[in-house]
């Protein structure tokens, strides 16, 4: 079992608060994604899709689930996938930082292991691709 990961940074020209609410909103970070996303359960916090919330990414017996672990508004998201998957000990980390120039700047980190030997890495260029393409759809979605 080999450990697979990836970051992603990007700064935006935008609000802090306006850039996390995209990523925060279950159904915007699907719309992010380019994939279906629902929340199947609500945070007990503020937020309905904060600390412990659950959503399903993809279409029927095909999608994950994934569970909020950390949240803190404007600054952190953080999940992990709760379903059966390709891939174990999965952690999503997503940070929002503000610049000095009042942008805002996005550090998307992802780990996993893999299951079955020399599966990881076509995982990871998969993975990284959609969430790159997705990222870039900030400023348009904004």
């Amino acid at each position: 079992m080999a450990t697979h990961s990836f970051e992603i940074n990007e700064t935006f020209d935008l609000p802090r608060s306006q850039v996390f609410a995209l990523f925060a909103d279950h159904q915007s970070f699907g719309k992010l994604l380019g994939t279906p996303v629902k929340r199947i359960k609500e945070s007990n916090q503020a937020d309905p899709n904060g600390l412990g919330s659950v959503r399903k990414l993809g279409i029927g017996p095909i999608g994950l689930e994934e569970t909020i672990t950390s949240f803190e508004p404007d600054l952190l998201i953080e999940y992990t996938i709760t379903s059966f998957s390709p891939i174990r000990n999965h952690q999503g980390r997503i940070r929002f930082e503000e610049t000095p120039e009042g942008h805002t700047r996005v550090r998307y980190r992802v780990s996993f292991d893999d299951i079955v030997p020399f599966t990881g890495k076509f995982v990871r260029v998969a993975l990284e691709q959609a969430i790159r393409r997705g990222v870039r759809q900030v400023p348009k979605m904004a």
